[in-house]
């Protein structure tokens, strides 16, 4: 699968005689149309042959999204008109290239891009098209996809394969937030509400850039184990009458610098109140509903910027590839799982009791190297 060690760059002579086995002529893909998790099947149906710009590419894990639960469970627009293969975050080795493809050789190890269309610059119109992952879009829930060579993008080469399978969207949703969006800096403060996928990266890359970040929870369990990654400023929300008020006092009364809201609703009140004049929040999260009732004097009064998040260009991607790679940072899986139990992966995503990723093997992949549901 990948010519090289995991957690080592490829060496030149890894890149010119890769190791590419005989591609088969069938493989296994799990599709959805979106009637729940109990339908999701398993079907066997002929590997594709890559067209001229196309590269194939072996996948080797996928790890597993809010959104993913909306197409399998067929809620609102992200309803399939016609079976799709589900999942949107995912690495995989490239296994046989189009005849006009030079970007790729078997044997390179990359992902797709969640919004193929974006490649750089702002998200516009014409860019916010066919996202990975259905209801129209094909995703990469397969044991082979394939990918137009300028959509996909190498993966970090310090990573495994189950952990470089996080990145494409909760890791570039975090990114764009802290890192572009945001831009923090060495010093500041940022409030992270939750411990999910894009809350945990958000702490991680803030901690990396040199900033503080103060994580939120309502389990004591979680905020000990963001503790151990070295998050030392964490709040209960649910043993704190006045989660604002405790940001607050954290920052001496000035409040954070920005604010990763991954909640939405009506929380976006609280990160108002515990936000700085001046300061920034990155909204991204929709668990707490789509619309909500918003405090716009505090907003005015703040001079606060509010920037609608929404996952991030190929190039982003690629810049946290070597973000983490130039500060070993190691995404936090909660738990991985082969894809023959994806029903089970799915409901465990669902029940919302996870710390970190969830993450799904294809098969022939050796997950051995995987890290605990600690790490």
């Amino acid at each position: 699968m990948d010519a090289h060690v995991p957690g080592q760059a490829p060496t030149p002579a890894d890149v010119a005689m890769p190791s590419t086995p005989r591609t088969p002529q069938e493989m296994t893909a799990w599709t959805t149309r979106g009637d729940g998790i109990d339908r999701l099947s398993a079907v066997r149906v002929p590997v594709p042959t890559p067209g001229p710009t196309e590269v194939l590419v072996k996948m080797s894990a996928v790890s597993l999204n809010y959104r993913d639960l909306l197409v399998v469970g067929g809620v609102d627009h992200w309803t399939p008109a016609q079976d799709v293969v589900p999942v949107s975050d995912g690495v995989g080795a490239v296994a046989a290239i189009g005849s006009e493809v030079t970007r790729w050789r078997p044997g390179d190890r990359v992902s797709a891009g969640f919004l193929p269309r974006w490649r750089s610059g702002p998200l516009t119109e014409d860019t916010y098209v066919s996202p990975v992952g259905g209801p129209v879009n094909r995703g990469m829930l397969a044991e082979y996809v394939l990918v137009e060579q300028d959509e996909a993008v190498r993966t970090a080469h310090s990573l495994d394969d189950v952990h470089a399978a996080t990145l494409p969207v909760a890791g570039v949703t975090a990114w764009h937030a802290v890192g572009r969006r945001g831009r923090v800096r060495p010093g500041e403060t940022v409030l992270v509400h939750g411990t999910g996928g894009v809350a945990l990266f958000a702490a991680q890359l803030t901690l990396a850039l040199g900033a503080t970040p103060i994580v939120t929870s309502g389990s004591d369990e979680k905020l000990d184990r963001l503790r151990a990654l070295g998050v030392d400023r964490t709040i209960n929300y649910r043993r704190t009458e006045d989660l604002a008020a405790e940001v607050l006092r954290m920052t001496g009364g000035e409040g954070v610098d920005h604010v990763v809201e991954t909640v939405g609703g009506d929380n976006l009140n609280r990160s108002l109140e515990a936000v700085k004049v001046g300061g920034s929040i990155s909204f991204i999260g929709l668990i707490a509903g789509r619309s909500a009732t918003v405090d716009v004097y505090r907003f005015v009064t703040k001079n606060v910027t509010v920037h609608g998040i929404e996952t991030g260009s190929l190039e982003m991607l690629g810049e946290l590839a070597a973000f983490v790679d130039e500060h070993g940072i190691t995404p936090v899986i909660d738990s991985v799982l082969p894809a023959e139990r994806v029903q089970e992966a799915l409901r465990h995503l669902e029940g919302g009791r996870h710390f970190g990723k969830i993450v799904v093997t294809l098969p022939g992949t050796d997950a051995s190297t995987a890290a605990d549901a600690s790490s």
